[in-house]
């Protein structure tokens, strides 16, 4: 039977309750080539079939080369006891944790969560999370625009150039103007954007280290946007904000990231969990929901929801956002790898990937004709400057199982032959001096 099971009598009610006269009417806003073309599917499979179907298709991926790859999602390692922990059936099943009697092991973890990233960001608060660091930097946006009561906002074009889609994509229809001021070689102009700054602004968006792989100060940028009272927003890499000045320590009032690289493995796109933390001031303009530890009647420890400003918790038009959610069991395996990792752990592995890039660095600028970027200081990604296309220079080392990085002329009209490389502690002195070999004979 069909898996509508509406009788054709009650489907003549309902177009009759709409008033229109039949399906092809229903639709008749849907352009027909956007339309299926028909659902007339294939026969189903065996499960041994499907699994064979599945089990090919996987087999495609190429899972062998030698990835430099960054702008945004890192390949880190992920301790074995990441995903033993994470794979329990109490954590893997637990939902929301609706009923605070009844979901004390979830709503702790979720505190432990919000306390780790606060300490790594400097920052007072944090929530329980939201889908991805994009979604992050616009609910970091939106706080902002609740707070200041103002429409605009200023962006740097160092962002990266994914959240910038996003957040042009999600103001589209909310009548506030962004404002992207531009790039000077890879770096933030704090000349140009303080000459945009004015007392109609909202917030300043920054990322630290940048698109670019640069690392910046951005304290005085940040004390200027206070003095006009506009918020100061930094979106921020969690495994090198164990090494580098906090966002707080800078000004900060809004810190933001993407948390995969804790403990989170490279999947295509996901599931990732955008991490949000601000100062006090700004704890009820945050989405999401805030876990707090109390106590109670008899003095024992307890958590609860201290503050759910979700749509399913209170009217949706007093919601703070109506896009946010509570990635969980992705905030857990960043809880469990941080835990594993600790306070040096996470330096060291930071320290590790900092030093192979100034090496890898150090290789590739010896190649005639091949320079960094700009003069800037860099964490584990920086960005040089080719003889020829970066695009051309990937697809001749990619036929080697080899990807160089991240070309830029996709988001960067002018930058055709810049290419972004980064490097983490799992690449070898040896990946790294086979790269430059690579690179060095097609120049």
């Amino acid at each position: 039977m069909p898996y509508i099971p509406h009788t054709p009598e009650e489907v003549r009610e309902m177009l009759q309750s709409v008033g229109v006269a039949n399906v092809e009417e229903l639709f008749a806003d849907i352009p027909r080539e956007l339309r299926p073309a028909s659902f007339d599917l294939p026969p189903g499979m065996t499960e041994m079939g499907v699994r064979d179907r599945l089990e090919a298709l996987a087999a495609k991926n190429r899972i062998d080369f030698v990835s430099f790859l960054g702008a945004g999602f890192y390949d880190h390692y992920v301790p074995s006891a990441v995903d033993a922990l994470a794979s329990r059936g109490e954590f893997y099943t637990a939902y929301t944790p609706y009923q605070a009697e009844a979901s004390q092991g979830t709503l702790q973890a979720i505190f432990e969560f919000q306390t780790a990233v606060c300490r790594l960001f400097g920052m007072d608060v944090a929530n329980a999370s939201v889908y991805d660091g994009g979604t992050a930097i616009y609910e970091a946006l939106m706080m902002a625009v609740r707070q200041t009561k103002r429409a605009t906002a200023l962006i740097c074009e160092t962002v990266s150039p994914i959240y910038r889609t996003m957040l042009a994509t999600f103001t589209e229809k909310l009548g506030l103007t962004l404002t992207t001021v531009p790039h000077a070689d890879g770096l933030t102009d704090f000349t140009a954007f303080e000459a945009a700054l004015d007392s109609r602004c909202a917030a300043v968006v920054v990322q630290n280290p940048n698109f670019f792989g640069a690392v910046q100060d951005y304290a005085a940028l940040f004390a200027k946007a206070k003095s006009l009272g506009a918020l100061s927003i930094a979106s921020a890499y969690p495994v090198m904000a164990s090494l580098l000045a906090t966002p707080r320590s800078m000004g900060a009032d809004i810190c933001v990231a993407e948390g995969q690289s804790l403990g989170l493995p490279l999947s295509f796109g996901g599931p990732y969990l955008g991490v949000m933390t601000c100062t006090k001031e700004l704890a009820r303009q945050m989405p999401g929901r805030i876990v707090g530890r109390t106590a109670d009647a008899n003095g024992r420890t307890g958590y609860v929801l201290t503050l759910q400003a979700r749509e399913q918790h209170i009217r949706r038009q007093k919601a703070t956002s109506n896009i946010c959610s509570n990635q969980a069991l992705c905030a857990l395996r960043v809880l469990i790898h941080l835990c594993l990792l600790g306070d040096e752990g996470l330096r060291r592995q930071a320290l590790n990937s900092v030093e192979k890039a100034h090496y890898a660095a150090q290789r590739l600028t010896a190649i005639p004709g091949v320079r960094l970027l700009n003069d800037a200081p860099f964490a584990n990604e920086f960005t040089v400057v080719l003889p020829g296309t970066a695009l051309e220079s990937c697809s001749n080392l990619m036929r080697w199982q080899y990807v160089p990085g991240f070309p830029l002329t996709r988001y960067y009209p002018g930058l055709e032959n810049a290419l972004v490389v980064c490097c983490t502690e799992k690449h070898r002195l040896s990946d790294i001096d086979t790269l430059a070999d690579m690179i060095g004979a097609l120049q």
